[in-house]
């Protein structure tokens, strides 16, 4: 069991289920300003889902010291928190949910340096 690759399907999955319900259910609901922010969810979402493949890749691959899992798990609350209160402000209005929205940008920045530790580790 991979659990990067697993996550990475599933938020792939709903990436793109996501980002065809805003283009045509909310298209017309959506002011535009809300339509840009629930697109931008919809981009970092797919964007991270494909780095946990990569990452599940990695994984699953014979390197000599693969990327903790640690890595996948902070994508995946990355994913959930960033987009997620994204996609809820886009719908709802509900200003409050941007003060939120940071860190899950946290997560994804220590998901990656975690990625550029994990690569030098293995030139060391």
């Amino acid at each position: 069991m991979n659990p990067a690759l697993i996550l990475g399907g599933i938020a792939g999955f709903l990436a793109v289920a996501l980002g065809a319900f805003g283009a045509h259910a909310l298209k017309e609901r959506l002011d535009p300003y809300a339509l840009s922010v629930y697109q931008t969810a919809v981009q970092y979402h797919l964007a991270h889902a494909l780095a946990l493949l990569a990452l599940g890749a990695w994984q699953g691959s014979d390197a000599a010291s693969p990327p903790p899992a640690w890595i996948s798990w902070t994508f995946a609350f990355g994913i959930l928190v960033f987009s997620g209160s994204l996609y809820l402000l886009s719908i709802t209005g509900a200003r409050w949910l941007g003060a939120i929205t940071p860190l899950g940008g946290l997560c994804f920045l220590a998901a990656w340096a975690g990625i550029a530790w994990a690569g030098w580790r293995v030139g060391a």
